[in-house]
């Protein structure tokens, strides 16, 4: 039975529908994830869900004593005193309240002021738990989250076992915990019950088979318009039901709602820098109050080097890319820049942006046309490369959302010809078409890029080598993207006691028991693979989804991530005792 089921819902601020008979049916065990480009309402339909804001038309049928919990995406303004005195408003039952506070391991009496981004949306997530939710909804969850917080909320929503409703453009964050994707396509809610990857393709299908319905219809059209100018004659005797079927198509026509458009990137390389870009030596950099981000650390950037940095929020990658521009001056160490280097940054506080203007005014105050590439274009035109309308070029910039703030932000970027890009979380806000378009804009790129990332995905698809901070100043450097360091870093952890011990003397045999281990390793690896290979075929059917049965759908996800994790143990066994003569 479904949890909640939304009838021909509509609603609009005042403009065109945000959604117009759109319908939806949630069902227990569902974890949906809500898609859709910036502004197309998704946070709206959030709220109407959980009642908190009422919709014009339709009709929503809620399970008799159903509750919902929103966690929203921002903080609250005026948050003050501790955690425990900010739950108690919420759950003042005490052994709920201690329930929920040992559950998300929280400090009750911390000051939610003094909590790190990742903590702070953990109080949030304890208060909305506190009402013991049927149905947990959930506002990007991840934003500002460094990835060590992300995956420990993936962790932990998939032990909690709820039905969820989430809204993320962080699509590691998405292929791990959706079961189902909701797109919110101007107007409508598309239901797709798959995978995100799955869900890629059906997509890519059904925009395609729109567009030749679409093509079919406007042909159809033009013939018909023909039809209705032909000579006074034709007119004369004209079929007056083949004239209402043109005003009907001629109003359909003007009601369809075309697909917003993809963001047009353009990045101007600049002059071509020497082949070393910057070269840094045991630089080392400590904060007033004592604290050491940086501890030694040399590096040399070479011409078309991309560099993913990662670590926790505070590890020092935001102080290391100030000081390589030269911003920052380290308390020791050398820094040298290559020739001919043209430095363009992005910046994750967006302190480039003046608030109390307007978009067109940041990018270019007093002219109306900006050069790009050496070639000018008119500043309204450029900006609706990057969505803006002439009347929202015209807003001030404290009224935009956060992904059209970094949308102006990279507008403004480009317009500076560059060979060296620094970019400080610049995925953040940003939806999933506007991702894979800077994903590709950056491999294209000739010149030389620093980054900073929380995106798992955005990271693996993008750079050639990685920095990883641990927080204490140490910062180690790996070839390829973050599941590549993973990957390295799960080898490096194999215990020493693991491996066989040579005795001296005579060199090392296998044993009796080692020999019969040895012969079963490769039926051991069949039989978890056979069962890796079912589970997927399963998980693939979309009837799965359909009979809305969680428990089983997190039962078989929970499965498939201990059998990956026998599998690779397997593995390097075998390795192992396949070294070891006989």
């Amino acid at each position: 039975m479904a949890l909640i089921v939304l009838q021909q819902l509509s609603h609009a601020f005042g403009g065109p529908k945000l959604f117009e008979d759109a319908s939806l049916q949630i069902k227990s065990g569902d974890r949906i994830c809500l898609l859709g480009r910036n502004g197309a309402g998704k946070s709206t339909l959030l709220q109407i869900i959980n009642g908190t804001l009422p919709h014009d038309e339709g009709n929503i049928i809620r399970q008799q004593g159903l509750k919902t919990a929103l966690v929203p995406q921002e903080f609250p303004v005026d948050w003050s005193g501790t955690v425990r005195n900010f739950l108690q408003q919420s759950a003042p039952d005490a052994i709920s309240l201690a329930q929920v506070i040992s559950q998300l391991e929280l400090d009750p009496e911390a000051g939610v002021n003094t909590l790190s981004g990742g903590i702070k949306r953990r109080v949030l997530l304890a208060n909305a738990l506190s009402h013991d939710p049927d149905l947990l909804l959930l506002d990007e969850p991840t934003n500002h989250l460094d990835i060590a917080a992300i995956q420990w909320l993936e962790d932990f929503l998939l032990r909690l076992r709820k039905t969820l409703i989430f809204i993320s453009h962080d699509r590691a964050f998405v292929r791990k915990l959706g079961t189902r994707i909701v797109e919110v396509d101007r107007g409508k809610l598309q239901d797709y019950r798959c995978s995100y990857d799955q869900f890629l393709d059906r997509r890519e299908e059904v925009l395609n088979a729109e567009e030749k319905e679409w093509a079919r219809f406007d042909q159809k059209l033009a013939e018909e318009e023909i039809w209705i100018r032909k000579g006074i004659k034709a007119r004369r005797t004209r079929n007056m039901g083949r004239v209402r079927d043109l005003l009907k198509m001629r109003e359909e026509r003007r009601q369809r709602r075309e697909r917003t458009g993809n963001v047009k990137l353009q990045l101007e390389t600049g002059q071509r820098s020497g082949q070393m870009v910057l070269e840094a030596e045991n630089l080392k950099f400590s904060f007033p109050d004592g604290k050491q981000v940086i501890d030694n650390f040399s590096l040399r950037v070479m011409r078309g080097d991309r560099i993913g940095l990662i670590g926790p929020n505070g590890s020092g990658k935001s102080t290391l890319l100030k000081i390589l521009t030269e911003e920052l001056q380290p308390n020791s160490g050398t820094l040298r820049h290559g020739t001919n280097l043209q430095i363009a940054y992005f910046d994750q506080l967006r302190d480039q942006l003046d608030e109390e203007k307007s978009v067109k005014d940041n990018l270019s105050s007093d002219h109306d046309q900006v050069l790009i590439n050496g070639k000018p274009r008119h500043i309204y035109g450029y900006l609706q490369d990057f969505l803006f309308t002439p009347d929202r070029a015209r807003t001030p910039v404290k009224v935009l959302s956060g992904g059209e703030k970094n949308r102006l932000l990279l507008a403004k970027l480009f317009t500076r010809p560059a060979n060296l890009l620094i970019l400080d979380e610049p995925t953040n806000d940003l939806d999933m078409e506007t991702l894979d378009l800077l994903e590709e804009l950056l491999l294209d790129y000739q010149g030389t890029v620093l980054l900073v990332s929380h995106d798992r995905s955005f990271l693996d698809n993008v750079v050639t080598s990685s920095l990883i901070f641990d927080g204490s100043g140490t910062i180690e450097e790996f070839i390829g993207g973050y599941a590549d360091w993973q990957q390295q870093r799960k080898k490096s952890a194999q215990p020493i006691t693991n491996k066989p011990k040579p005795k001296t003397g005579r060199p090392r045999k296998l044993s009796f028991k080692e020999k019969r281990e040895l012969e079963e390793l490769p039926k051991r690896i069949d039989a978890l693979e056979t069962e890796q290979a079912e589970l997927h075929e399963t998980m693939a059917d979309p009837n799965l989804y359909q009979q809305g049965d969680g428990a089983k759908i997190a039962g078989m996800q929970e499965r498939l991530t201990v059998i990956e994790a026998e599998l690779e143990q397997t593995y390097l066994r075998w390795e192992e005792l396949e070294q070891i003569p006989e």
